[in-house]
């Protein structure tokens, strides 16, 4: 029998940004479905997530893919947190978004998700000049850009692509982005679940990865004061109406339901997004709801070609780069398709 090395992978209960945790199980078993993953139990009062005094939480296997570190025949197993008894535990978005999902089938969504983020190395973005020597030149070539005075952590960036793909994650694309150190990479299409389940372990990965080379990955909205773009997780959103011939009006009907529920959206789009959502550096105020076609300071884009065929997919630019997927497509399916 082979021995597995099986990384179980769960969000903590910190506030107000989970994060991510990991222990490794070796097991005795082939694994070819989910069911041959047993749960496992974890120490919540080291996690925010029980007292020291009744501190077993269960992880409850919930997704697993092939492990790109350690490779065959060992994995990575998404996991849900459950309580002791079994019962979901508050921490646990997941299960909240899967009830959702559910009841949304028959609707057919999709989503995209592009995941920004900011490399950093002894306290200051890649690339970036020795604190007190000045700045980087400002924003312009860097954004697709090529060529080792305008892009930085191409090596860790191409190995993250390479170890998603290995991992069998739905990734369809990476660039670098406006400011110097930042990158980006993009999820989907894909259901709720679906979504949030490799956002969450390709993020995983790019941390892994990160500790190989001596980098950590910032997922703040604003890394960086001043005239430097922040860090969105942009989510690109459609039902099957949206997709068939006609759709804008359902588009332009979604738009209104985003509208009303702005404040709602916000609060769940991730903290500290105040400082990037300012109008600025293609944003819309965070105070505002404005929706255009290929609008990148609008808060949610009709991307072009979508306008052009009427019907396709709208891109809602105020999720920040360290919301909860789980959290935001919630949000979008309770607005949207109820």
């Amino acid at each position: 029998m082979p021995n597995v090395k099986a990384a179980y992978i769960w969000l903590d209960g910190c506030e107000p940004v989970s994060t991510l945790r990991a222990k490794t199980k070796i097991l005795d078993n082939e694994i070819n479905e989910l069911s041959d993953i047993p749960d496992w139990g974890f120490d919540g009062s080291s996690t925010e997530q029980a007292e020291g005094k009744d501190s077993d939480c269960v992880l409850k296997p919930v997704k697993f893919v092939k492990d790109p570190l350690r490779g065959t025949p060992h994995i990575l197993v998404m996991c849900e947190v459950l309580d002791a008894q079994g019962m979901r535990h508050p921490s646990n978005k997941r299960a909240l978004l899967r009830k959702l999902a559910e009841d949304t089938a028959s609707q057919e969504p999709w989503f995209g998700i592009e995941q920004e983020y900011t490399l950093f190395k002894e306290g200051r973005p890649l690339g970036w000049p020795e604190p007190h020597s000045g700045y980087p030149g400002p924003q312009g070539p860097y954004y697709c850009g090529i060529g080792a005075e305008r892009v930085y952590g191409r090596k860790l960036i191409e190995e993250h692509l390479e170890a998603c793909l290995q991992a069998g994650l739905t990734v369809s694309g990476i660039n670098a982005e406006v400011m110097p150190g930042q990158w980006e990479y993009q999820i989907g299409p894909l259901g709720a679940l679906e979504v949030s389940d490799e956002i969450w372990l390709s993020r995983w990965i790019l941390e892994r990865l990160g500790e190989k080379h001596g980098i950590a990955v910032s997922l703040e909205p604003k890394p960086i004061t001043g005239d430097w773009n922040g860090a969105g997780a942009h989510t690109n959103f459609s039902t099957k109406e949206m997709r068939e011939e006609g759709g804008m009006k359902a588009i332009e009907e979604a738009i209104e339901k985003l509208r009303v529920k702005h404040g709602e959206h916000i609060a769940a789009y991730g903290p500290n997004n105040d400082q990037r959502l300012t109008g600025l550096h293609e944003t819309a105020p965070i105070t505002e709801f404005r929706a255009g076609v290929s609008d990148r300071g609008a808060s949610v884009r009709i991307p072009l070609a979508t306008a052009q065929k009427r019907r396709g997919y709208l891109e809602d630019r105020r999720p920040a780069a360290n919301m909860d997927p789980y959290k935001v497509c919630a949000k979008l399916l309770e607005t949207v398709c109820n």
